[in-house]
């Protein structure tokens, strides 16, 4: 009867404890689009003001996911998301900023 008492891990994606997460997965795949979104286009030099605000929202949006997040699967794709953004932050902010060009 040992089987009665585990838990069953088998549930959703996202939610191993078995409850929905609707708010917590939707951050997270905003995190991981504005992320993936801000790593590819910190590449292209021109495109600079793209990934610094893309960069800049995806961290704010991952930080709040960290922070309401319930499951180690959330945590782990937030991180994902949130380095993602942060390095086409960084990038973004070293080819000319959030306003490079625009203001004088």
């Amino acid at each position: 009867m040992a089987q009665a008492l585990r838990p069953n891990t088998v549930g959703g994606l996202f939610a191993t404890d078995g409850k929905p997460h609707p708010l917590q997965d939707t951050l997270l795949a905003v995190t991981l689009v504005l992320g993936l979104t801000s790593f590819i286009t910190a590449m292209f030099h021109s495109l600079h003001l793209i990934s610094s605000w893309t960069g800049l929202v995806g961290i704010l949006v991952g930080a709040y996911g960290q922070w309401i997040s319930e499951t180690t699967r959330e945590r782990f794709g937030l991180i994902l998301g949130l380095g993602a953004s942060a390095i086409g932050f960084f990038l973004g902010m070293a080819h000319g900023g959030l306003f490079g060009g625009l203001l004088s």
